[in-house]
């Protein structure tokens, strides 16, 4: 039996009232694109309730820290105006927490079962209709989900394309180094915002429902063996 996660860095774009002022005549911005991933957390949420199991979200916008990255490249324009001080503050409370929980919550599902399809959820400004499905260099179990859904979705007569041997985001690469590519499958699902903003071209709901029957139907037939016991004595 495969275990589920679903995870959404840029689920809102929601400023804490202690760093508002940062944002002050820029809230257009902040509520853009730019700040979040609009259709994000309302599709992990629906995975999410599909396989009844908690779900992993920022809290905050990206304008204030990028939780997929790391270093200097988690600060926008806008956080670099905070002191260091106040930065490593804003990392204490946000990203720290959600780094531990996808860790713990995949250290525990991996003691409990084979395997885990963790679905790294993402909409993209930058793409028409499509639906992408990438995986990460060495990610065989993870590419075998993801050849799996697609051809689901493709029979729906979706627009669904797959990467495999993708350069993943910092966040997704310290996760592929920490835990076993055979029983660890990560997925970054990345889906158009037109169908969440404009309705097209499929209305959100109709898309949203194939992708959440389509995955059910792929983790009932994608067989992962049991892992061998390396504590059982053996002759």
């Amino acid at each position: 039996m495969t275990a589920f996660l679903f995870s959404c860095d840029h689920a809102t774009c929601a400023v804490p009232e202690a760093y508002r002022e940062i944002f002050r005549g820029s809230e257009e911005v902040v509520n853009s694109t730019e700040g979040w991933e609009p259709g994000s957390l309302n599709l992990s949420q629906g995975f999410a309730m599909r396989f009844r199991t908690p779900l992993v979200h920022g809290d905050v916008t990206r304008l204030l820290i990028d939780l997929g990255v790391e270093g200097d490249a988690r600060w926008s324009r806008f956080a670099m105006k905070l002191p260091e001080a106040t930065r490593a503050k804003v990392a204490d409370r946000h990203e720290r927490p959600y780094r531990a929980a996808l860790n713990q919550r995949i250290a525990e599902d991996l003691r409990r079962y084979p395997a885990l399809l963790h679905v790294m959820i993402h909409t993209d400004p930058t793409t028409d209709g499509l639906v992408l499905l990438e995986t990460p260099a060495g990610g065989e179990l993870a590419e075998k989900f993801a050849l799996a859904w697609r051809a689901r979705l493709v029979a729906a007569d979706l627009d669904v394309r797959q990467v495999s041997g993708v350069q993943p985001a910092p966040l997704a690469a310290s996760l592929t180094s920490v835990f076993p590519a055979d029983r660890y499958a990560q997925i970054r699902l990345s889906v158009s915002q037109t169908f969440f903003l404009e309705g097209r071209p499929w209305r959100w709901e109709t898309l949203k429902k194939l992708l959440l029957d389509s995955l059910v139907q792929v983790g009932e037939e994608v067989a992962v063996s049991d892992p061998v016991d390396s504590s059982t004595d053996q002759c």
